[in-house]
């Protein structure tokens, strides 16, 4: 782990990962969203060209892997793999082959587990310097989502993973499903934003600028993205992030934060994070935080899956008292006070 740049994500082109399990209504989500005015400099990228069922009024031409759409997104179907696709879309945007797009979505299949997607976006040195991972979506279908989560080994991880849910197909299940299924989804993941679509239908702007877009984003915009359903009070402490674990139905799954009163050195969080990793990596499902690193100006935005972590950003500035650090782990069989632990042992305190 390095110390940042000015400025890294200036520039980059935000990635927003859609994931859910089979059924969940990803391709009704896409289609609503190609369909957005705001959306028209997009590029999607999907696993096969026919598994979107993107509605044939749509498609104004086509290559082998790339639809241009009428509304002017870009459609592109991974025929290799995603490194290879998102590097052949930026040679061919900055070769002027393709729309100058904006903005990416990937959507994965419905039985695929995020975390190397992420992987890819984190570990690749090259598609880092063209691309940011602004967030991901993971949709779950009311009708059927607690059984997926009971049976279906991915369904947990696609929510562990999560910054923003979209709980489908409310109008065909019962409500007291609905209700069960949003019990079960905060105990899980309660660091995800979570809404409710019906066919699809939802404000694009809750999949867009999830994630921070620069290094001048305000600490309010970072703590959103750490925590976005509950603003912290004055302690930093608030309803949402001092939140206790919980691991309700799914006892696997470990959510928790961990503050820190003593700033770090980047020697000492890089050893903890370095022992973590190794000892406990692929059960580190999602890591994200706001770090008070001893010498720098501003607070740096760290994050992780697995043993991965993506380059820290450091913000310009802290825009209030509140300074302490503070970590959101989502973990498979991970205690929080075995990671507690762990950062004391370095001499970073909880």
């Amino acid at each position: 782990m390095v110390s940042a740049g000015r400025d890294p994500l200036a520039g980059k082109l935000p990635v927003t990962l859609i994931t859910g399990f089979l059924g969940s209504g990803k391709t009704t989500l896409l289609k609503r969203l190609l369909r957005d005015p705001g959306m028209n400099r997009a590029a999607v990228i999907i696993n096969e060209l026919g598994e979107v069922g993107i509605d044939h009024e749509l498609v104004a031409q086509s290559s082998e892997s790339m639809t241009l759409l009428e509304n002017g997104c870009l459609c592109c179907a991974v025929r290799t793999d995603l490194q290879e696709t998102l590097r052949e879309l930026f040679i061919r945007r900055r070769a002027g082959e393709v729309i100058d797009f904006d903005r990416v979505f990937v959507e994965t299949t419905g039985l695929a587990d995020p975390v190397p997607v992420l992987h890819t976006l984190q570990s690749d040195g090259l598609l880092g310097a063209q691309y940011r991972l602004d967030g991901v979506v993971t949709l779950v279908d009311a009708v059927n989502g607690l059984a997926t989560l009971d049976r279906a080994p991915e369904a947990p991880r696609q929510v562990a993973v999560a910054d923003r849910i979209v709980v489908t197909k409310t109008d065909l299940a019962p409500e007291q499903a609905v209700v069960a299924l949003h019990d079960r989804l905060e105990a899980m993941n309660p660091y995800a934003a979570r809404v409710e679509a019906v066919n699809g239908e939802l404000d694009p702007d809750l999949l867009r600028s999830i994630g921070p877009r620069s290094a001048r984003a305000g600490l309010d915009e970072v703590s959103r993205w750490l925590a976005p359903s509950g603003a912290a009070d004055a302690t930093g402490q608030g309803a949402y992030l001092g939140k206790a674990a919980r691991a309700v139905h799914d006892p696997s799954i470990r959510s928790f934060v961990l503050w820190f009163e003593k700033p770090f050195t980047w020697d000492s969080f890089h050893a903890a994070v370095q022992v973590l990793t190794s000892l406990r990596g692929p059960d580190l499902l999602r890591v994200k935080g706001l770090i008070n690193v001893a010498g720098e100006r501003g607070p740096v935005v760290v994050q992780g899956a697995q043993h991965v972590f993506h380059p820290p950003v450091t913000l310009e500035s802290w825009t209030s008292d509140e300074r302490r650090s503070r970590l959101v782990f989502i973990t498979r069989n991970v205690e929080r006070d075995a990671v507690a632990s762990l950062f004391a042992a370095v001499g970073a305190l909880a």
